[in-house]
């Protein structure tokens, strides 16, 4: 399936038993709730994934039960983070073989590699599969940005088609669009900052929250992208506490939190994670319970395509 890169993409929690096991028919309940609210495309395997604690099979099982059950609604994306190059090169035919219609591609683990070793690295991930790809630019967390001279160096290669946009600069945008055209689609990281990048030409929103709100999320995006920027807005700061869950060291533990209290998800993590507790989870819990208190009702909108006029 054909990846626009712009939208909403919910990077979607992996769900486990209590038996630490892939908890397949909660985490499909979540897909549908995803699909119901408009989504545009769905991400596995990222840091909201807890990918770093999954195995190749249940990477595997997670791609083909998800491509099965969105049924070509929309496409599916796998994320790779990887220690070696042989092993992207080896995740990303996985992730075709399996059905993923693109790939969301982080710089090397744990080695901080410099520019040219980063240019390298995506370079043969991307000469090696068909997929598109999306570059995932957070050095914030995992230290090695992605600047603009090195996507000059990356233009070369036709399925690096866009980035995830997690600098924390929403001037990056702008710096991408003035040297670069829409050579690459921006689609923002950063769930406390997704309003702000899509007023300033992103085209689309890597979403955190969005796993328990997904209705507000698309609404958001949706408003912007047709100038209903008040309505945007209002939306936006109701949901901007919760969105703040998402810029945590524990965003997996506060999302899945979230998912419990909206009926879309299990709080079970795997460990080293462990659920919140004491004063942190109570704080939290007061976050979402004053939001689902305050819950907006959103503005009447086509969810597939574009928004219909009041």
């Amino acid at each position: 399936m054909n990846v626009q890169w712009k939208g909403v993409f919910p990077a979607v929690t992996t769900k486990f038993t209590e038996q630490d096991r892939l908890d397949i028919p909660a985490f499909l309940s979540n897909i549908e709730a995803q699909l119901n609210a408009g989504v545009d495309g769905i991400i596995l395997g990222g840091t909201l994934g807890e990918a770093s604690t999954l195995t190749d099979d249940e990477k595997a099982t997670l791609v083909k039960e998800t491509v099965a059950f969105v049924d070509g609604k929309v496409p599916v994306v796998m994320n790779i983070a990887e220690q070696s190059t042989a092993k992207a090169i080896q995740a990303a035919e996985e992730a075709r073989k399996n059905g993923a219609s693109g790939l969301m591609l982080l710089p090397p683990m744990r080695y901080k590699a410099d520019a040219r070793e980063t240019v390298t690295y995506f370079k043969a991930v991307a000469q090696s599969t068909p997929l598109p790809i999306m570059i995932y630019n957070n050095p914030i967390d995992y230290r090695i940005e992605v600047t603009l001279d090195m996507f000059e160096e990356l233009a070369s290669e036709e399925n690096i088609q866009a980035v995830k946009e997690s600098t924390r600069e929403v001037g990056n945008i702008t710096k991408m669009k003035n040297r670069f055209g829409d050579r690459f689609k921006i689609l923002s990281g950063v769930d406390t900052l997704a309003l702000e990048s899509l007023v300033l030409g992103a085209e689309g929103w890597v979403a955190g929250l969005v796993c328990a709100f997904p209705a507000e999320t698309v609404a958001i995006y949706r408003l912007v992208k047709a100038g209903r920027l008040e309505e945007a807005v209002k939306i936006n700061r109701w949901f901007y506490p919760l969105l703040e869950l998402d810029v945590h060291p524990k965003l997996v533990q506060n999302i899945k939190l979230a998912e419990v209290c909206t009926n879309l998800g299990t709080e079970a993590v795997r460990q080293p994670r462990l659920p919140l507790e004491g004063a942190e989870r109570v704080q939290v819990l007061a976050i979402i319970n004053e939001a689902l208190a305050n819950r907006p009702v959103l503005p009447e909108f086509k969810k597939e395509k574009e928004l219909i006029s009041l």
